[in-house]
């Protein structure tokens, strides 16, 4: 209750009479002890002695007070007197009482930073005002922090996609209902990395440029752009229009046929079907194109451990399909046998397949004469890739295809590939032997009488993914 200014200024007549009584007793008996010890001085036989014994005891007791404050002046960090701890109880509750935020103390020590999890999140929204915050308020709550969003308009909805970084001992059940609660619908979330943390226009920028200088980064930047997906090349449809429908993306590709990709989940949006045209566009506008790519292989083989030659490599490309024929013609049935799994007169029929930029990347050696002795072939496969490799008999043993094998895995693994696999059979050591060289974990399964060996890749840090 707010006490009046008259009350507070005015004590009562009674308190006012106590006081002055006790001041004038105080008087008295300062004046009766001035009195004693004026007569103990001058009349008494040990008068100097007392004003001695007087002028000693004030010295050691300012003597003894400076010590004292001297000491808990300097007391250790951490150390605080039962007075100060007390002022500091009392601030805190004033700070507490009052309007005034207390500020956070400083932490004495660094600590190591939490770990989170990232997570990719798509949910559809009512497209109306309030609808975006509202997730946003969902999210904080849990709570989430919101690193990057993106949104995809509808007829009638929107469907909003989030990068998050949560907690690990988060559930995604538990993301999913909050999401739901605060109006969201047809929820979808997987397990994000690094590499989702890039922007959207930075990376679509950076995989136009690829794919402006390699005609075989298209079906790689689409990948890359919509996640896990399927991409199959059609070459014997076509179609009048791109489609969209739902999981099921086609467009026509500059090369004749139809790229399809093929996605369930989350099903494809308008705007990505906008920016997958814009990337198949711009690979028509500028036409089949093979970097210029040509290195020097150093053979070191059983064959040559005594002369160290070297050839040439360099990426292959539609116009080596002549040359690519020839090298068949002087391989035997059984290498051509091991390499295609099929009849042997049907392998010049694959080489248009082989030799398009737009289905992987494909390597060719060349001799001294500029023949065609061995080709290396990395074909797109959803989220792995294939490892093809052809040496012409002649050249074999001079270690053309644990090199080769070893170029492909590296190209693989910098496009961002998880996994490369090889289908041989078991008679080919060559191959397995090649493979287990590579010092990475291998599976191997038997299908239909042809063995399967798959590579598992470690990631390259996102810094070099970008470049």
């Amino acid at each position: 209750m707010k006490r009046s200014h008259s009350s507070q200024s005015h004590p009562s007549t009674r308190h006012r009479w106590r006081r002055d009584t006790v001041e004038l007793s105080a008087v008295f008996a300062a004046v009766a002890v001035a009195d004693l010890v004026a007569n103990v001085v001058v009349h008494g036989h040990d008068g100097p002695v007392l004003l001695l014994v007087s002028a000693l005891a004030l010295v050691a007791t300012a003597v003894w007070h400076s010590w004292w404050t001297h000491r808990h002046t300097h007391a250790p960090p951490g150390t605080i007197t039962s007075a100060s701890h007390a002022a500091s109880h009392a601030a805190s509750d004033v700070s507490g009482a009052g309007d005034v935020e207390a500020r956070p103390a400083a932490p004495t020590a660094a600590t190591p930073p939490e770990e989170v999890a990232l997570w990719r999140v798509r949910v559809t929204v009512a497209d109306a005002p309030g609808s975006l915050a509202a997730l946003c308020r969902g999210l904080a709550d849990i709570p989430v922090n919101i690193v990057s969003m993106q949104a995809h308009p509808l007829a009638e909805e929107t469907v909003d996609e989030f990068v998050v970084r949560a907690s690990p001992a988060l559930p995604p059940q538990e993301l999913s209902r909050a999401l739901v609660a605060a109006g969201g619908t047809e929820v979808w979330l997987e397990r994000a990395d690094a590499h989702d943390l890039v922007d959207i226009p930075t990376r679509v920028l950076t995989m136009a440029t690829r794919t402006a200088h390699d005609a075989a980064e298209l079906p790689l930047a689409l990948r890359q752009l919509f996640g896990r997906c399927r991409i199959r090349s059609l070459p014997a449809e076509r179609i009048d229009e791109d489609e969209l429908n739902g999981a099921v993306m086609r467009l026509r590709d500059p090369a004749g046929g139809v790229i399809e990709l093929t996605r369930v989940q989350p099903p494809f949006t308008p705007t990505e079907f906008a920016r997958a045209r814009a990337l198949v566009e711009l690979d028509a506008q500028l036409g089949p194109r093979v970097p210029e790519d040509r290195a020097t292989l150093r053979l070191s083989g059983e064959r040559t451990a005594h002369t160290m030659r070297e050839i040439a490599v360099r990426r292959a490309e539609p116009a080596d399909r002549v040359a690519a024929a020839a090298m068949h013609e002087r391989c035997s049935s059984r290498t051509l046998r091991q390499r295609y799994h099929g009849p042997v007169g049907d392998a010049d029929r694959y080489l248009g397949h082989l030799l398009d930029p737009r289905h992987g990347q494909t390597l060719a050696v060349e001799s001294e004469d500029g023949a065609i002795v061995a080709l290396a072939h990395l074909l797109w496969d959803e989220d792995a890739a294939e490892i093809a490799v052809l040496v012409e008999d002649a050249w074999q043993r001079h270690g053309i295809g644990g090199a080769l094998v070893q170029r492909l895995t590296e190209l693989a693994r910098s496009a961002g590939v998880a996994e490369v696999y090889a289908v041989t059979t078991a008679a080919n050591t060559g191959m397995i032997s090649t493979l287990r060289r590579l010092g990475v974990p291998l599976d191997y399964q038997v299908e239909e009488g042809t063995l399967v060996i798959t590579a598992h890749l470690s990631p390259v840090p996102v810094e070099a993914a970008a470049r």
